[in-house]
């Protein structure tokens, strides 16, 4: 009877402790009092305790980033698990902490899950969505914590680094996919197939009243029908919604003038794919990124993310045929409109003058002399004022290219074939030795390296002279045909003129190396020989000494003037190895 006694007892205690578990879901935010945000290990608590007492969820370990830490994400559905294959409701990708002092994002996703899991307000929301989230992107930089991390930016108490252990900003790896987490977020996404991303940030940047600001690609750098659905649906929804949570909420701002503010007005953007929402953009998806205001209270960015998260997932859930039915239709139409002979893809951006006037909610400011840095320094007052700014949003495309068949990589260049197939759900293919194909071959030119290190990698400028050939393979290469779905991204990566390319980013600098040289009195009788037995050369060489001082009077610039038209010069020395099919 004792023992009964004690195991009844036992028995109440656990649940009544369980039922206090359940009755208290307060995240860290919360309980600090809306001015500090959880370490790694406990919001991966939070999330596993939101696992235990829910039907509707599960935790998925991506792998473990280069300091050892599981990245981990959760699956929302009705079953809490998610068939990838089943197509019938949106998948919807909310990625938090990408740079890690900038950790609303997290914070404002633990209670929605909270109320969609627990409370339950927003269960409805899985009726017709499947929802994937990512509570902490960067988790190295995420435990990287400090008070002085970000020098603009109003709270948390102490906040993660924006860069990974490795020093690598991932919202710039997104094509170049040099960092460990990237690779993973990646293979996340070839497996999920999201129909809509959602990026969260904190800004930095000018003042104003504003709470949240967003940025979308509605320009030429996505399937035009995405981008008017997101500029004449989604985003009256999201700013009415926003506001109406008490929220005042703008597009992201860049300032034409940074040294004038907002009287110089305002300028639209299009993101290249080394940001997420440009990524998205050539993935055929729409995407949202957010950005509060970096000075307003920690309490108001998290809750303003909160609005934007909720006012996303309402729109989708009420859209969700709409939005699947629109992915669908851009996929089949990147297979259609750049795999014709007259047809071009962007890849390089400017606005015109052309401009709007809008209302710009700001504060008062002016510029006064500084004794710190010498020159005027810009001063905000707190006397709210509304600006009428111009607002220049017209792109117009500066460069692009004709889309080819598609392009023949040499097996000694596979690993970018292997990651293009791995982490960009590009399709390759085989050409035997012994086909014939028509092709063109970029000779790169004009050669300059960037002075300073990018993102771990030493970037390359350069000009290009296109040149066509009737080539029989000597030997197997890989083909990777643009006739697919990821067209947009097999051009970004492969044409050397693109921003992002692989070559651009540095991956193939050995190209533009010198690696054969000739010693001085060598050169010096082969040259004497060419002099005699080529007058047209020797004239050259004459009308440049009398022409060009510079070279007259540097000895190496004149027997590389030899060496270059010799027949011992390097000739795939600047010649891009990767071709382009035409036929």
């Amino acid at each position: 009877m004792k023992y009964l006694f004690y195991s009844i007892l036992i028995l109440i205690t656990c649940s009544y402790s369980f039922a206090q578990k359940d009755f208290n879901w307060e995240t860290y935010f919360e309980k600090s009092g809306y001015i500090s945000t959880a370490n790694y290990k406990q919001t991966r608590d939070y999330c596993e305790d939101l696992v235990i007492h829910s039907n509707n969820v599960s935790i998925n370990m991506f792998e473990k980033s280069p300091q050892g830490r599981e990245l981990f994400f959760l699956t929302l559905s009705e079953s809490g698990y998610i068939q990838e294959k089943l197509r019938n409701k949106p998948f919807v990708l909310i990625i938090n902490g990408i740079h890690s002092g900038e950790i609303e994002g997290k914070d404002a996703s633990m209670i929605l899950l909270r109320e969609i899991l627990i409370t339950k307000e927003k269960e409805y929301l899985l009726d017709s969505l499947n929802i994937i989230v990512v509570p902490i992107f960067n988790v190295d930089g995420h435990e990287r914590k400090g008070k002085y991390n970000r020098i603009n930016q109003n709270g948390p108490e102490e906040m993660g680094w924006r860069t990974t252990a490795q020093n690598l900003n991932l919202n710039r790896d997104w094509m170049k996919a040099d960092a460990r987490e990237m690779k993973w977020m990646l293979c996340l996404i070839n497996k999920y197939q999201p129909d809509f991303m959602i990026d969260t940030h904190t800004t930095d940047g000018a003042d104003y009243q504003y709470t949240v600001t967003y940025s979308l690609e509605w320009s030429k750098n996505i399937y035009h029908q995405t981008g008017k659905w997101l500029k004449e649906n989604f985003v009256p929804y999201l700013e009415k919604g926003v506001l109406d949570k008490g929220y005042f909420i703008h597009p992201y701002i860049y300032l034409k003038e940074w040294n004038i503010g907002l009287d110089g007005g305002l300028i639209y953007w299009p993101a290249t794919p080394r940001f997420s929402t440009g990524y998205f953009a050539l993935q055929n998806r729409p995407s949202l990124l957010i950005e509060t205001h970096m000075i307003k209270p920690y309490k108001d960015r998290v809750y303003s993310t909160k609005a934007m998260l909720e006012t996303t997932l309402d729109f989708i859930y009420n859209n969700a045929a709409s939005l699947i039915n629109l992915n669908k239709e851009a996929d089949e139409q990147s297979t259609k409109i750049y795999t014709g002979e007259e047809d071009y893809l962007p890849l390089a951006y400017d606005r015109s003058e052309k401009f709007e006037l809008k209302n710009f909610k700001g504060y008062e400011y002016y510029w006064e002399p500084s004794s710190i840095s010498g020159i005027k320094k810009l001063v905000y007052t707190n006397n709210k004022k509304d600006f009428t700014v111009k607002y220049y949003n017209e792109i117009v495309v500066t460069d692009s290219v004709r889309i080819p068949k598609g392009y023949l990589i040499p097996l000694e260049w596979e690993n970018f074939a292997y990651k293009m197939n791995g982490l960009h759900n590009v399709k390759t293919d085989l050409f035997s030795a012994g086909t014939s194909v028509t092709v063109e071959k970029y000779i790169l030119f004009n050669v300059e390296f960037d002075s300073a290190p990018y993102e771990g990698r030493q970037r390359v400028n350069f000009d290009c002279k296109m040149l066509k050939d009737e080539i029989t393979l000597d030997r197997d290469m890989i083909y990777i045909s643009t006739n697919q779905k990821s067209v947009r991204v097999i051009v970004n990566l492969l044409e050397p003129k693109s921003a992002d390319s692989y070559v651009r980013w540095g991956f193939m600098n050995q190209i533009f190396e010198e690696k054969e040289y000739y010693e001085d009195y060598i050169m010096e009788k082969i040259a004497e020989e060419m002099l005699v037995g080529d007058p047209d050369l020797k004239k050259e060489f004459e009308l440049r000494l009398v022409n060009d001082k510079a070279f007259k009077h540097d000895p190496r610039a004149r027997l590389d003037f030899f060496y270059e038209r010799s027949p011992y010069v390097d000739k795939q020395r600047n010649v891009y190895p990767i071709l382009r099919v035409v036929e």
